[in-house]
């Protein structure tokens, strides 16, 4: 036990030791409940935007920062741990420490492939998530030209758009419309009239 606690107190594992004792007791409270773990990795300072595009450049995004933070020094610390027990001169230990932190990233960056794969994908809101859903009419006509509804979107959020229709149905303010399409270089949606009565999932 004593060699094992002056190989991790000696150059070059001893600059490792210290930053592994903090990721543990960071997890630690992690685990417990203190800390809450972002797990999209993008803090709110300006020190975590910074450290997120550091480890983005390093070719370690697409994971929580803590995560590739915490393999990058638990594998330094073990790589430089077996090097120091394995040499003692000088020049051979700041060999060691060059070769324990390229051994951190490229073991970091293959760890961190697959873990991308693990992570669920961010899916980006688009105005096609409003076609099929119901909006309300808010302007006293809605024609090939003009109009405009309030639809609300999957998470709650209400939105006004424009609208436009494809036949001559009256639509007053405050009635109900089906989006049907959405037209991309006008950006506008189709609405048609909904009738209640067709909707499959209407209470009986």
């Amino acid at each position: 036990m004593g060699q094992f606690v002056d190989a991790a107190l000696s150059f070059p594992t001893v600059l490792f030791t210290f930053l592994l004792l903090v990721i543990i007791a960071y997890w630690v409270l992690v685990v417990s409940g203190v800390f809450g773990f972002d797990g999209g990795g993008d803090g709110d300072g300006s020190e975590a935007t910074g450290a997120t595009g550091l480890l983005s450049g390093l070719g370690l995004g697409g994971v929580p920062a803590a995560v590739a933070v915490s393999l990058l020094v638990v594998v330094a610390w073990f790589a430089s741990l077996v090097g120091g027990t394995l040499f003692t001169s000088t020049p051979a230990l700041v060999a060691v420490l060059v070769a324990a932190l390229v051994c951190a990233w490229a073991c970091t960056r293959l760890l961190v492939l697959s873990l991308r794969r693990l992570v669920p994908k961010e899916r980006v809101p688009s105005r096609a998530d409003f076609v099929g859903r119901m909006c309300v009419i808010r302007t006293r006509r809605v024609g090939r030209d003009f109009g405009q509804a309030e639809v609300t979107s999957a998470d709650g959020s209400s939105a006004l758009v424009q609208v436009r229709q494809t036949g001559d149905e009256v639509f007053a303010a405050g009635s109900v419309a089906l989006i049907f399409a959405y037209d991309s270089p006008g950006e506008f949606f189709w609405v048609t009239p909904y009738d209640a009565e067709l909707d499959p999932d209407r209470p009986i």
